[in-house]
């Protein structure tokens, strides 16, 4: 028998053998793809660049970001070179070509956004026409959710209350005191050592400072300390940096609402009062053409008594309370801005620390709530 009959010949058509460029190549071309899927439908990192979310998230934390938790959200720029800020060097050059603009699109995620989860989102303040930029290249933000749509919101000294009910608080929130002192200089070390931070000195025996939860009831056993009381701006102050800048509604950081935060398919009568707390959302976020003409309203140039909502609204606030520009400054965070829900920190680096001590290795896979 001839066995060769059922052997393989080799003919000309055998494809060569790839060069060690070419596997390189291919390689790379594959570590590329594979991230970009990854970071864009899975998680990304994120670095905490300030104080806002201190003593839960310090400045120097990497998170990793869970966007498969809300569902992945689908690029509104598709053309962008991956793994670069929106803008780079100090020309702002631009990584994303913005020729080609998608509609909002979310995939399906495991759950549902909820009060108290820390989020990623892009920031609502970027929506505005001057800044020219698609919502998925807007500054990335990180703060706790508070309320969540069809909720009704209001602060009062300093306290969050959400459908009347107060909401619980972040067990290392943190807010400003100011503190009477007898005369005796506070040594600077304990500053560091208990996390406090020195706003400000008004006189030679009164400051502001961000106190810890945790480190206030030994701050004020000192003996050289003689009184602490929270600083609460109070109701009926109006602050015109404070949503909606507007002095029909005096409102201030501290005492706020009452706001319902609009919820997909909700329909709101368009008042003065009402155009003044959503006139945002309707015009920026829904994209729709808003003129007031006298004592009457236009959308898309047609006139409207009511407004349905597109999408759902939540509303973000940082830790450190004082020291957090959030939604009590612009406003509600639109669904569209949504990016994902921090899970863990990997990394945090101390950049105030000595060489053997900048990593803080306690904080290192430790998981955010």
């Amino acid at each position: 028998m001839n066995w060769k009959f059922f052997s393989r010949k080799k003919t000309s058509h055998t494809q060569p053998k790839k060069s060690k460029t070419r596997e390189w190549v291919d390689a790379v071309v594959f570590a590329v793809v594979a991230a970009t899927v990854i970071r864009g439908l899975l998680f990304s990192a994120y670095a905490i660049p300030s104080g806002s979310m201190e003593g839960t998230l310090l400045t120097g934390d990497y998170l990793f970001v869970s966007k498969i938790s809300y569902g992945p959200r689908m690029p509104f720029t598709p053309v962008s070179v991956p793994f670069l800020e929106s803008t780079v060097t100090s020309a702002n050059i631009k990584t994303y070509w913005d020729g080609i603009k998608l509609p909002y699109f979310r995939l399906p995620g495991l759950t549902e956004i909820k009060k108290g989860d820390i989020i990623v989102f892009n920031k609502p303040d970027e929506a505005d026409p001057s800044y020219n930029k698609p919502v998925d290249v807007r500054t990335n933000l990180i703060k706790r959710c508070q309320a969540t749509p069809g909720d009704r919101l209001t602060i009062v000294n300093g306290q969050v209350f959400i459908n009347d009910k107060a909401a619980p608080n972040a067990e290392k929130a943190q807010t400003s005191y100011a503190v009477v002192t007898n005369g005796t200089e506070v040594n600077p070390q304990m500053y560091q050592d208990m996390h406090i931070e020195v706003l400000q000195q008004k006189d030679a025996n009164t400051y502001e400072m961000i106190i810890p939860n945790n480190n206030l009831a030994a701050f004020k056993r000192f003996s050289n300390i003689k009184s602490v009381t929270p600083v609460i701006q109070p109701a009926g102050s109006y602050d015109a940096s404070v949503f909606p800048h507007n002095e029909k509604f005096k409102w201030n950081q501290d005492n706020f609402g009452l706001l319902i935060l609009p919820k997909r398919g909700w329909t709101v009568p368009l008042t003065d009062s009402t155009m003044v707390l959503y006139r945002r959302a309707i015009e920026l976020y829904e994209n729709n053409k808003v003129e007031i003409k006298g004592k009457d309203i236009f959308i898309n140039e047609k006139q409207a008594y009511t407004y349905t909502f597109k999408m759902n609204y939540y509303w973000m606030m940082g830790d450190n309370r004082h020291n957090s520009l959030d939604s009590r400054f612009w406003g509600y965070v639109p669904e569209d801005h949504i990016v994902g829900k921090a899970m863990i920190t990997w990394m945090s680096i101390d950049s105030t620390g000595t060489f053997l001590d900048k990593i803080r290795w306690n904080r290192i896979l430790r998981a955010i709530n």
